[in-house]
C-alpha cells in the first residue's frame, strides 16, 4: 500500500451568511462563528449558512485517520447560535443595501462582513463524516505504508523560514517519507482509476490513496459583478483598511484569507480578524466615534505546524523548534478543544 500527498499552502473553506435580526444587520460567509460569539449579546442574530455545520479546517487531515476527532471538529451552527434563527442560503450578489441569495431572496443589511470563501460542494455533516471515514482503514498504521510527498517548490513550508523547512524535511525522511521537490502532478491528466500519477518530470507514481493538499484561490470571482468589484485586487482578495473595513466602504468588513492583509494565512489569525470586526461592529452599532474602533496590525511569523499526533515544528521570531515540545502546544488536539471552548461548547463532547 502506498500513499501520495501533494502539498501546497493550505486554504480554509466554507460559506456562511449572517445578519442581525433587529435594525442593524450583517451578512457574511465564514469564520463568522467568532463574530457571532462576540456579538450575540445583546444583539439577536439571524444566520443563514450554506452548510449546516462549521468545520475546523486545520483538523481535516487528522479527522481522516481518527473518526472520533472528525466528530468533534464538525460543529452544528445551531449548537453555538443559541439565540438566533438558522436559515440555509448562499449569497450570490451584493448591492449597496441588499444581499441576493441563490434562492432569490433579498436580505437588507446595514453592515456586511465578507470572510474567506472557497468554492466547495455543499455536504451535510453526516455526509462529511462518512467521507472522512473512508480512508481510515488504510491509515491506521502509517509505519507500514509508503508515503510519497510531491511539492513543486524548492523547499517545504515556503510560507515560513528555511530552518523550519529543513527540520521538517529531515523529520519526514526519518519516517521514511519520500519527498519529491520541484515537481507537481497534473491531476487532469492522471489516471486516478488506475492509481497512476505522472509528475511534471515524467516520473510515474502508483498510489492506492491520494490526498490533494494544494490551496485553492479565494472564491471571490462573483464579487466582480457586485459593488465590491473595484475593491478586489489582482489576487482576488479584498483590499481592507486598518479597521478591516473594505476600502471605499464604511459599513463593509472583510476577514480571513480573502483580505489583502500582508501576513501568513492561518486559522488563528482569521480568528483574530473576526474579533476585531466584532469589536468594531459594536462600536458602530452603538453610534460611537470611529476613533474608538480597533486597528488590526499584521502579526509577525509565529507558526506551529503539526507533524503527526506528537511532534510539530514551530517557528518563532528568535528560534525554530521541532519535536515533542512544539507538538505539546498543537499536535495533540490541534486546538480543536480550544476552538470549541471559544464557541461556548464542551471541548471534549461530541455533538449529535
Amino acid at each position: 500500500m502506498s500513499l501520495r500527498v501533494s502539498l501546497a499552502p493550505y486554504k480554509r473553506t466554507s460559506h456562511l451568511v449572517i445578519r442581525l435580526y433587529v435594525k442593524n444587520q450583517v451578512i457574511c460567509r465564514c469564520k463568522v462563528c467568532y463574530v457571532i460569539k462576540h456579538l450575540r449579546k445583546p444583539y439577536p442574530l439571524k444566520q443563514a449558512p450554506k452548510k449546516e455545520y462549521f468545520e475546523i479546517p486545520w483538523a481535516s487531515l487528522r479527522a481522516k485517520v481518527e473518526p472520533s476527532f472528525a466528530e468533534r471538529s464538525l460543529i452544528y451552527h445551531k449548537d453555538y447560535l443559541t439565540n438566533g434563527r438558522l436559515v440555509v442560503s448562499k449569497a450570490i450578489s451584493i448591492s449597496d443595501s441588499q444581499v441576493l441569495t441563490a434562492e432569490g431572496r433579498l436580505v437588507t443589511y446595514d453592515y456586511l462582513v465578507m470572510p474567506q470563501a472557497t468554492m466547495i460542494p455543499t455536504q451535510t455533516k453526516s455526509e462529511r463524516l462518512k467521507e472522512y471515514k473512508q480512508p481510515g482503514e488504510i491509515a491506521v498504521d502509517f509505519p507500514d505504508k509508503k508515503v510519497v510527498l510531491v511539492h513543486e517548490g524548492s523547499r517545504l513550508l515556503e510560507f515560513i523560514g528555511p530552518k523550519a523547512a529543513d527540520k521538517t524535511l529531515e523529520w519526514l525522511k526519518s519516517k521514511r517519507v519520500e519527498v519529491k521537490l520541484r515537481q507537481s502532478v497534473d491531476l487532469n491528466n492522471s489516471s486516478e482509476g488506475n492509481n497512476t500519477y505522472i509528475t511534471s518530470s515524467g516520473e510515474i507514481i502508483k498510489a492506492d490513496c491520494l490526498f490533494v493538499c494544494t490551496g485553492r484561490p479565494p472564491g471571490s470571482s462573483w464579487l466582480q459583478e457586485t459593488i465590491l468589484k473595484n475593491s478586489v485586487d489582482g489576487l482576488g482578495r479584498l483590499k481592507v483598511d486598518e479597521n478591516l473595513r473594505v476600502k471605499g466602504f464604511k459599513n463593509i468588513f472583510a476577514i480571513g484569507d480573502i483580505t489583502d492583509v500582508r501576513e501568513i494565512k492561518q486559522g488563528y489569525l482569521a480568528q483574530k480578524h473576526a474579533l476585531i470586526a466584532a469589536k468594531n461592529l459594536k462600536v458602530m452599532m452603538r453610534g460611537e466615534k470611529e476613533k474608538k474602533m480597533a486597528s488590526y496590525k499584521p502579526h509577525s511569523i509565529k507558526v506551529v505546524v503539526s507533524l503527526g499526533r506528537q511532534d510539530a515544528v514551530a517557528q518563532f521570531p528568535l528560534t525554530t523548534l521541532i519535536g515533542l515540545v512544539p507538538g505539546f502546544i498543537k499536535s495533540k488536539d490541534l486546538f480543536v478543544g480550544k476552538t470549541r471552548k471559544q464557541l461556548g461548547l464542551d471541548p471534549h463532547l461530541v455533538d449529535y
